[in-house]
C-alpha cells in the first residue's frame, strides 16, 4: 500500500530563493530513489512563501530508506538554518473515493 507524505517547508523571510533552489536540486535524486512514486514541489500563492512537497512512496519501507538517503540528508543540511519553523511532515494512507483516476493521489 502506498504511503502519501505532505511535507510543509517554511523558509525564513529572505531565504525563500535559497530554500527553493535546494529543494529543486534534490528532486532529481529523490525521483531516482527506489519506491518513489511521486515527489512534487508546490509553492504557496499567498503573501508569504511556503513550500509543500507532496510525495507518494510504494511502501513504509521505501519511505524509511528515503529518510536516510543522501539526497534528503544533503537537503536537510542545506536548508536547516534557513527555516522559520521546523519541517511539518505528515504521512497518510489513501481513502479512495469517487472516480478511480481522481480519488487517489
Amino acid at each position: 500500500m502506498s504511503i502519501v507524505v505532505v511535507a510543509t517547508i517554511t523558509p525564513r523571510p529572505g531565504a525563500e530563493d535559497a530554500v527553493r533552489n535546494a529543494l529543486l536540486a534534490a528532486i532529481p535524486e529523490v525521483h531516482a530513489e527506489p519506491g518513489c512514486e511521486k515527489y512534487a514541489l508546490h509553492e504557496s500563492t499567498g503573501e508569504t512563501t511556503s513550500f509543500v512537497m507532496l510525495e507518494r512512496w510504494e511502501s513504509v519501507e521505501a519511505l524509511a530508506v528515503h529518510g536516510t538517503a543522501p539526497a534528503l540528508v544533503a537537503l536537510g543540511a542545506a536548508i536547516g538554518d534557513l527555516l522559520a519553523a521546523p519541517l511539518d511532515v505528515r504521512t497518510f494512507t489513501a481513502t479512495p473515493a469517487g472516480a478511480e483516476d481522481k480519488g487517489v493521489i
